[in-house]
């Protein structure tokens, strides 16, 4: 069962340049898994919290591309917020954790990398049903 010990910070290659800087990251490398799934989130308005939900099986790995966000991860038992805010970070989610994002700032861009393909099944989207699921150590 993923904790929120297992969420991390990761500091991707840069490559610094007058003309521009660079930075990558690589699935089996930066990104412990390989991936089947990118997608990507932006204008998000004032005020609003995306996620709010869990996956059984789909990890994550996020990037703030522009702009900055915070994470707030829940195991069931403790919370921890990270802010997202440089292009070469990125954060791995383990599956089986509750996550909320929130306090984009202003033209932020956030691009997101998962384990698996989109599956409806695969989400967790009631709190209680989470907490559950959690004690019962199906996730």
């Amino acid at each position: 069962m993923a904790t929120i010990d297992d969420v991390k910070i990761a500091e991707l290659p840069r490559f610094l340049d007058a003309r521009g800087n660079l930075s990558f990251v690589e699935q089996l490398n930066h990104i412990p898994f390989e991936i089947k799934r990118t997608y990507w989130i932006y204008d998000v308005p004032g005020g609003e919290i995306r996620g709010g939900h869990a996956f059984k099986q789909n990890q994550e790995f996020m990037v703030a591309l522009s702009g900055s966000f915070d994470v707030e991860i829940d195991d069931g038992e403790n919370k921890k917020t990270f802010t997202l805010n440089r292009s070469y970070y990125g954060l791995y989610v383990p599956a089986g954790l509750w996550r909320e994002i929130n306090n984009f700032s202003t033209n932020s861009l956030a691009l997101e990398f998962g384990s698996e393909h989109y599956s409806q099944e695969d989400y967790i989207r009631e709190y209680d049903e989470f907490l559950k699921l959690k004690h019962d150590g199906k996730i």
